[in-house]
């Protein structure tokens, strides 16, 4: 078989990283430096990129940000009004940048050298691809990192190679068709803290597209910073859960949800099967161990966080459940102060 010359990615794709600050109103500013850290050490340089576009409204100081941009010549920064939300600054950052396709990655995540490489691969491949999602995992080991490992919102990794269909994606770690995406924007105004782009994979997934995802672009997500994260957070979980259920129940009696997306949900309702949250918990076991043995030597003594998580989640999704406005205004409401006080 005669050989074939292929193209370096960037002669063949164009295409734009957005990352985003609205993140960093709660957690530890050096997950900014680690992330950038990250993106310089890729396989597929980021001066390859159309932009790599940070969309700052008002959570980084601006100095930090200038010493970035210093370290980084190819980080670009849009300013937003501070009452940017995390999907506005997302679709916000789609509007700005120029490439093929967007890459959206999330300031308190780090990615593995060849995550940007494996996430743009199959773009090249096929012109039908619209949507890639790479698989992010919570990191750290030790008594809080495997009881986060446990029960924090990002799966283990699946540990497989191929390409292959999913029902759900994470907006940390995850490239769009650019017009596409315009054209099926995520929504930004729902009663949700984050959740969105579930309610987002379940209208594309109703609307026939096939979101695919690329087990080898690979990302670790950090989990909450400190004891008042750590409590709003798992609260705000549970005021997710609820919206999430509700919202996919409206658009749900306009037409009869796919299997794989009804399949997500219940994956991510309290109130599903008792047996399928033993099989789902289980499971995430054995991957914690297969990634990491040292999980299995922590674990019991992890017992006590993962449960008072797990309950913070049930409290709060029980509260939503009767005032669905509570949590997110009152969260709200403490992020304005103390970004006054500061």
């Amino acid at each position: 078989m005669q050989s074939v010359s292929i193209a370096p990615i960037e002669e063949r794709l164009s295409f734009s990283l957005v990352l985003e600050t609205e993140n960093l109103a709660n957690a530890d500013l050096d997950g900014l430096s680690q992330s950038l850290a990250s993106l310089a050490q890729q396989e597929l340089p980021l001066t390859a990129a159309n932009e790599v576009l940070i969309v700052d409204s008002g959570n980084t100081p601006a100095q930090l940000l200038a010493q970035l941009c210093d370290r980084y010549p190819w980080l670009q920064v849009h300013q937003a009004p501070s009452s940017t939300g995390y999907y506005k600054a997302k679709m916000l950052g789609a509007a700005q940048v120029t490439g093929q396709v967007v890459v959206y990655g999330d300031s308190d995540c780090a990615y593995e050298p060849d995550w940007l490489r494996s996430l743009l691969m199959p773009f090249t491949s096929d012109n039908d691809v619209q949507v890639v999602a790479g698989e992010t995992t919570t990191r750290g080991v030790g008594i809080y990192g495997t009881a986060m490992a446990l029960t924090y919102i990002f799966p283990q990794y699946s540990g497989e190679h191929a390409l292959a269909p999913t029902a759900q994606y994470f907006l940390n770690n995850v490239a769009f068709r650019r017009e596409f995406l315009l054209q099926q924007p995520i929504p930004a105004d729902l009663p949700l803290y984050r959740g969105n782009c579930v309610i987002h994979a379940h209208a594309l997934k109703r609307y026939g597209y096939t979101i695919w995802r690329q087990p080898l672009a690979r990302a670790t997500h950090a989990p909450p910073s400190d004891l008042s994260h750590f409590f709003w957070r798992f609260l705000l979980i549970g005021h997710d859960y609820y919206w999430q259920q509700r919202l996919s129940a409206q658009t749900g009696s306009e037409t009869a949800k796919p299997k794989a997306a009804q399949t997500a949900l219940d994956d991510r309702d309290p109130t599903s099967s008792f047996q399928g949250k033993i099989d789902i918990f289980f499971d995430r076991i054995r991957k914690m161990v297969q990634h990491d043995r040292r999980h299995l030597l922590y674990l019991p003594f992890s017992v006590p966080i993962a449960s008072a998580s797990v309950m913070l989640i049930f409290i709060g999704y029980v509260i939503t459940s009767r005032k669905p406005d509570y949590l997110l205004k009152t969260y709200s409401h403490l992020l304005d102060d103390k970004a006054d006080f500061y």
